[in-house]
């Protein structure tokens, strides 16, 4: 599929890379020289050095012939505006990064009277993942497949932890829980795994099943963290706000820390719900004198990844059940690896891995196939696809042990109308399922892609 990706900063190079991977005509445009000679080194991709707001340079690019166009520069105006363009030029499909919140009211008139068709807002994104992961603090990570009814969670194997040298084949004798180990991130390793397969302490698991099977079994490994009532949220920006808005609508009761006083009286105007406490986070006395302790959890929003990190690492050392971190720049989640910090955000990646999914959705539907979801797992080593079977699959009819399946594909859960299977040997996939697949980033496209 031909794409256009406005824009090569970090979102923009990361969306390229992902879908030149994958096979797709990828054209990138940017007026900074240095990013289009850093993103042409570094990724198989056709750079243009120019201005996405110019007709010229889409035009060069191939606006006419290209079946989307990803506007991801820092300017929302610039994004619309290049949308706007392209639209006309013949492009047939445009997603537009768009941040201020004005204009996220006006998604039916960008998308019927301007063209775009899709608009994505990194801080809300954000703040709609912070939020599924307070929905199950016992994880540190949690993607849902068929609206919800199954559930792939992320779980770091600590020395004392249950499982901690445990073979898969045992876990069916030792807890009545049905789950699946999917996936085993060890080291810079991403293994889909055998029932031979031994866990290790510091491995970090993606874990299938149902919400209560696996809140079942997070109770069973003595791992399972009460539901959260209560947020302290550190900083006061944008992804703030919506988190606050979104946990209000949950029922949980939150406290933000804001240091800027004039941002304190905008808070209180935005949030009315909210405690808003004006204060610097970064200060211990301030935190305890706030409630830290008494409350569930703790999120550090700021726009300083040292403060953020730093102040996190505090919380957990008072006991905090949940701390969730942002961070800007993707080497630090690395960096964090052992720090006990285990639900780490960033805002970009967050947006990125969208953007990807957005773009494999549409080339789904260009070529008629049958990705329902896709997830991006160990630091996008892998993935974790929601495949909606059709007749005339391959994969019809067969037992799972009699299947010739691909080198490290896995079917890690069949979903059968309202009901979800962890399947066996014996299991069938039949007409009209749901199949999650786990294996390598970018190796299947469909369904029957998953046979040798």
């Amino acid at each position: 599929m031909k794409v256009i990706i406005a824009g090569a900063g970090k979102i923009g190079a990361s969306v390229a890379h992902s879908l030149a991977g994958e096979g797709h005509d990828i054209t990138v445009i940017d007026s900074d020289g240095a990013r289009i000679t850093a993103i042409s080194n570094e990724t198989d991709v056709i750079c243009i050095e120019g201005s996405a707001t110019n007709p010229e340079s889409l035009t060069e690019a191939g606006a006419s012939g290209a079946e989307l166009l990803v506007a991801a520069t820092n300017s929302d105006e610039v994004n619309m505006i290049c949308g706007i363009l392209a639209h006309k030029l013949g492009v047939k499909h445009v997603i537009a990064r768009v941040r201020d919140p004005q204009y996220l009211s006006q998604r039916e008139f960008f998308r019927d009277v301007l063209g775009l068709s899709v608009i994505v807002n990194p801080e809300y994104e954000c703040a709609q993942e912070i939020s599924r992961m307070l929905r199950f603090p016992s994880a540190a990570r949690m993607d849902a497949f068929s609206k919800g009814s199954l559930e792939i969670v992320e779980h770091r194997v600590t020395e004392g932890d249950p499982l901690n040298g445990m073979a898969l084949r045992e876990i069916p004798s030792r807890f009545k829980e049905k789950i699946l180990v999917s996936l085993v991130e060890r080291g810079d390793e991403a293994i889909v795994p055998n029932g031979n397969f031994v866990i290790r302490s510091e491995d970090k698991l993606s874990i299938t099943a149902t919400a209560k099977e696996l809140r079942r079994f997070f109770i069973d490994i003595g791992k399972y963290h009460k539901p959260i009532k209560s947020v302290m949220v550190m900083g006061g920006g944008r992804i703030s706000v919506y988190l606050a808005r979104l946990l209000e609508e949950s029922g949980v009761s939150v406290t933000v820390i804001e240091r800027e006083r004039e941002r304190c009286e905008e808070l209180g105007e935005l949030l009315p719900k909210t405690e808003i406490v004006c204060g610097d986070a970064t200060h211990s006395e301030v935190l305890l004198e706030e409630g830290m302790r008494s409350a569930d959890a703790f999120v550090a929003l700021t726009g300083e990844d040292g403060d953020n990190i730093i102040t996190s690492i505090y919380a957990k050392r008072q006991g905090m059940g949940k701390v969730i971190t942002k961070v800007n720049r993707e080497h630090f989640a690395e960096i964090l690896e052992n720090s006990g910090l285990d639900s780490i955000v960033n805002a970009k990646e967050i947006v990125a891995e969208q953007l990807t999914r957005y773009v494999r959705a549409l080339h789904n539907s260009i070529n008629s196939s049958s990705v329902e979801t896709l997830y991006k797992l160990a630091n996008n080593k892998a993935e974790a696809l929601e495949f909606k079977v059709a007749s005339g699959s391959r994969c019809i009819g067969i037992k799972l042990r009699d299947m010739k399946l691909k080198p490290n594909v896995l079917i890690a859960a069949v979903i059968r109308g309202s009901k979800s299977i962890i399947p066996d040997g014996n299991t069938e996939i039949l007409d009209g399922d749901h199949a999650v697949v786990v294996a390598p980033a970018g190796l299947l496209t469909d369904i029957d892609s998953i046979l040798r």
